[in-house]
């Protein structure tokens, strides 16, 4: 690491502390050659090839812009969209490739989207898998049906609960 101060090729790390719930790490070097300090920061890059072949960092803005489209009108708040955007590089990351192709990215929004809204699920679904026609909807509707996300099932388990007391 270059010294700011002095410019010499070479210091030591004196210290290393993580950040930013561990995906940055803060180091505090010393410069072999003037003994000044100074402190450096390292991230881990995910880069996303696009289809044109470029690639540009990981955003978890775009995800969020992206997913806010699909989910308009829908009874969605920040923090739901945070959460999302945050299960997604995750999920992301833990393959432990440096580049992901820009299609991993929409297919990696898809399981967090449904379990948070079926129907901004639906929406998304419907322009990223290019629906074509009403039996494209009607055929992912049925894999809805066939398999409730975890919020469907508490929504209707619920009522459920408060019948069976309400006969007691």
């Amino acid at each position: 690491m270059i010294c700011p101060f002095c410019r010499h090729d070479d210091s030591r790390v004196v210290d290393s502390r993580p950040a930013e719930e561990g995906t940055l790490i803060r180091r505090r070097r010393e410069c072999t050659s003037c003994s000044r300090r100074f402190t450096t920061s390292e991230t881990s890059v995910l880069l996303i090839i696009k289809r044109s072949g470029a690639t540009e960092p990981f955003s978890r803005e775009k995800v969020i812009a992206g997913v806010r489209k699909a989910c308009q009108g829908r009874p969605i708040n920040d923090d739901d969209f945070a959460l999302l955007a945050q299960r997604v590089e995750e999920a992301l990351r833990s393959d432990g490739q440096a580049e992901v192709e820009a299609h991993e990215v929409g297919m990696a929004i898809l399981a967090p989207l449904r379990e948070l809204d079926e129907v901004a699920y639906l929406r998304y679904a419907s322009v990223y898998r290019n629906f074509t026609s009403l039996e494209d909807f009607e055929g992912e509707i049925a894999l809805l049906r066939a398999a409730p996300s975890r919020s469907n099932q508490q929504e209707t388990a619920a009522p459920a609960v408060a019948v069976n007391n309400a006969q007691q």
